[in-house]
């Protein structure tokens, strides 16, 4: 890994809370879970700024599939 690889910038999860307009509670359910990259500086977690920018991507890309979650309901005519 050389100097080049490490991100230049890092938010802090109030900011990232900020920018993504939710709760520093979501933030950190998103640190735990691994679906926003962070790193842990002492007692405090800072997540580096290309990490918010990919999940915005991510987040913004449809999902294949009904969006409320329930099966595609077909109608049928009688004969």
């Amino acid at each position: 890994m050389s100097i080049a690889d490490v991100p230049s910038h890092y938010l802090t999860i109030a900011e990232v809370a900020a920018v993504l307009r939710v709760s520093k509670m979501t933030v950190y359910r998103l640190v735990r879970t691994h679906a926003l990259a962070s790193a842990r500086f002492g007692n405090s977690y800072r997540v580096p700024e290309n990490a918010v920018e990919e999940y915005i991507r991510r987040a913004g890309t449809p999902r294949p599939g009904p969006r409320n979650g329930s099966a595609p309901t077909h109608s049928s005519t009688a004969e």
